[in-house]
Formats: C-alpha cells, structure tokens, sequence
C-alpha cells in the first residue's frame, strides 16, 4: 500500500436508532470508500448493535439500514471488526453479527472479525485519522 493513501478508521460506539449518528456514520463511509483511502470500521460499546442481523425497525417507524451493512464488502470496506468484551457485555455473540458481504471465490458469507481491545489499539495508533460515529 502506498504512503499516499490515508488510513481512516471509524469507530461506532452509539446504539443503531435513536439518533442519526450510526445511518448517517454508514453513508460517510460509503462515501469515503469511493476515494483512494483504506477504510477500516469498528464496532464497540453500544455499536455493536448496529451489526445485531435481523433488527426489525418497524415498530419505531423507521427504515432500517441492516442491509446497508450487507454491501460494505462491496464497496471494498472489509476491515470491520467488533470489540469482543462490548458484544460479550451485551449477550451477543459472533453468530448475532449480520453478513457485510460474500467472499467472491467462495460464495461463503463474510461477517465483521471479533478482536479485543489490544488489537484495536495497535490498529488504532497505525491511523492517519480515527472519526467517531
């Protein structure tokens, strides 16, 4: 990877509904995804909703987004990962987490990779930039 390209990770710490900060939070990245940058995206604290599959919105009235997170793979955002203590602490685990694509020479389903903090904060202080969603 060149020196040129910017390494942006995003984090999602807030619940999925309730505010716009999470939608809109996706509509950024698949916005930067379109520009020369390496896009990496975890999930921690109440965030780890957002990848909660099968979230049905209608009772609150709104749309909901699940299947957005289903092309971030196309859109060449595959690093997405979740904190393993913030999805433990909320009685999920990693088969809760929904699909965020398909591998193209397998077919199988792929879903954000469960890490613990250490990890995260190695791959955070290798950031050019870290935006909160």
């Amino acid at each position: 990877m060149s020196d040129d390209i910017k390494k942006i990770m995003f984090t999602v710490r807030n619940a999925p509904h309730g505010t716009i900060y999470v939608y809109e939070g996706l509509e950024v990245k698949l916005i930067m995804a379109a520009y020369d940058a390496d896009i990496s995206v975890v999930f921690m604290d109440d965030g780890v909703f957002a990848l909660r599959a099968g979230q049905d919105t209608k009772e609150l009235g709104i749309k909901g987004f699940e299947a957005t997170y289903g092309v971030m793979v196309d859109y060449e955002i595959e690093k997405v990962f979740v904190d393993r203590k913030s999805m433990e602490d909320r009685g999920m685990t990693e088969d809760d987490l929904l699909i965020i694509g398909e591998d193209e020479d397998t077919e199988e389903p792929i879903r954000p990779k469960v890490v613990d903090s250490e990890e995260i904060a190695r791959m955070m202080a290798e950031q050019h930039n870290i935006l909160p969603y």
